[in-house]
């Protein structure tokens, strides 16, 4: 394979991984516009977390997408990505499937659980089962090993151009929302309440309660909010914005039978019922 990344997992330098580490570095180092990589009108970088336990691939990923322009933060396993979600908001995240000790799927599972992040796999799978499954989990795209850079490459910037400019809830520019005296930094990514308190948020109600804040008082179905929070529109997802708005609720409102802030409109959908203040 002249231009993929190597299969198997290595602790050493095989003579394929140093073919393939040498197409890579070749192609790193070329004359880039770094620049090119991103989004249309994106202020900053998109940020990529790539999840590999093969450090000669994961390196390469990293270098590569580097070069191109963006932000790259490697890790190599399960409780490495979720710090790095925990440190910095992230517009992507491709994820191995197969990591040693732990099961990718399972990773991509409780990611779509908790964040509407979107997911790459990279797998050295080729059933159709393993790939269908994967997609079904709410991964949005794969590759299969060995593969091509360019073509992990062409396939991050598809998935980055989809759907509307919030990315894991954050809308180009926005630093803080405010309301009724809750903060919502997302910087930070933390949301402080009126007694001064962090109330800890999971990714998924970070990115929902962000979609709320960024239309107040405004009507949103349960289709809009799956689209706005980048969740996928099938009857599972529909019903996790049910039970993700459950969850918010119980973090922000004092009376559960009668909310102030995120109320019910029959047969319509949601709507965050309060005026918000936004600071750029």
């Amino acid at each position: 394979m002249s231009d993929g990344y190597p299969t198997r997992k290595a602790t050493t330098m095989s003579q394929r991984d140093e073919r393939s580490l040498k197409v890579v570095t070749a192609e790193v180092t070329r004359t880039v516009h770094p620049m090119s990589a991103q989004v249309q009108d994106r202020t900053a970088p998109a940020h990529i977390v790539v999840v590999d336990d093969d450090p000669i691939i994961l390196q390469a990923v990293a270098d590569y997408l580097a070069a191109r322009g963006f932000r790259v933060t490697p890790v190599a396993n399960g409780a490495a990505l979720q710090a790095a979600l925990n440190e910095n908001v992230a517009d992507l995240v491709v994820l191995d499937l197969k990591l040693g000790h732990e099961d990718g799927m399972t990773l991509a599972r409780r990611l779509r659980d908790e964040s509407a992040i979107p997911i790459i796999m990279l797998t050295g799978r080729r059933e159709e089962a393993d790939r269908v499954m994967g997609l079904e989990l709410g991964a949005d795209d794969y590759v299969t090993k060995p593969f091509s850079p360019r073509e992990l490459l062409a396939r991050i910037r598809a998935v980055l151009r989809r759907g509307p400019e919030v990315q894991q809830g954050r809308p180009a520019g926005v630093r803080v929302y405010r309301f009724d005296r809750w903060e919502l930094n997302l910087n930070t990514r933390r949301l402080t309440g009126p007694d001064g308190h962090e109330v800890g948020l999971t990714n998924g109600e970070f990115g929902l309660l962000v979609v709320f804040l960024g239309a107040p008082q405004r009507v949103l179905s349960r289709t809009q909010l799956l689209d706005m929070s980048r969740l996928h529109g099938d009857d599972t997802c529909s019903r996790s914005i049910d039970t993700q708005i459950m969850r918010l609720r119980r973090k922000l409102e004092t009376d559960l039978n009668q909310p102030r802030y995120i109320r019910t409109q029959r047969n319509a959908g949601y709507v965050f019922s309060v005026p918000v203040e936004t600071l750029y």
